[in-house]
């Protein structure tokens, strides 16, 4: 296990990095259950007109070998701050960041974004591993979603 964030001066990235994300083992991967980090400061820009867009980041997740590291998990999110992507595409490029990262068996990830204009938008993405429990899990939570 080599942790580079982790015990050291946080350098906070000002461009998007996938990069900075971490792993270590799963200490019980022979057990399914959930981790789920809630990050309520989420912040991006608007591709369109430059603006901040606020959120709280949802992330459940049920760990196959290797789990995400929080430090370098929030380092990363801070990342998308002066970047400009649609809530729905950050929603996505998380969960498909950290499904190359850390294979899970399964992952879901929420943005409840703060109201502009009058709306809230609430995009939702999932994964479960093809042809597994998993995939059947993902398909019947997404049918059965209620944000």
């Amino acid at each position: 296990m080599s942790l580079h964030h982790l015990g050291n001066k946080t350098n906070y990235p000002t461009d998007y990095a996938p990069e900075l994300l971490e792993t270590f083992d799963n200490k019980h991967p022979g057990n399914d259950y959930w981790v789920r980090f809630n990050c309520p400061e989420f912040t991006s820009l608007c591709p369109i007109t430059g603006q901040p867009d606020f959120a709280t980041i949802v992330i459940d997740y049920i760990p196959a070998q290797k789990m995400v590291e929080s430090k370098s998990l929030k380092l990363y999110l801070f990342s998308f701050r002066n970047r400009g992507d649609f809530h729905e595409d950050c929603v996505n490029i998380i969960m498909k960041d950290l499904i190359r990262l850390m294979q899970p068996k399964y992952i879901e990830v929420t943005g409840l974004f703060t109201p502009r204009g009058g709306i809230s938008i609430y995009p939702y993405a999932n994964y479960g591993i093809p042809g597994t429990e998993f995939e059947e899990m993902a398909k019947y939570r997404l049918k059965n979603k209620n944000l």
